[in-house]
């Protein structure tokens, strides 16, 4: 079972091919080739940037866990 990098939850969902939305904290997490990236969804429905805030080996060691 897949956890949120951010909060740990496991209530995450997918809702595109390559990106995933956790329902705990609201956090948006793409996967790109051997890369994952974590967004936080705005009030207007823009998405920020939260990539310098995990670390490389955390970020990886998550994304081998969203390998379906």
């Amino acid at each position: 079972m897949m956890k949120c990098p951010n909060c740990s939850s496991k209530d995450i969902g997918k809702i595109g091919s390559h990106q995933f939305y956790c329902w705990g904290c609201f956090i948006e997490l793409t996967v790109n080739g051997e890369k994952m990236s974590v967004y936080q969804v705005e009030e207007d429905g823009t998405l920020s940037s939260l990539d310098d805030l995990f670390f490389g080996e955390e970020v990886q060691q998550d994304f081998n866990q969203l390998q379906l």
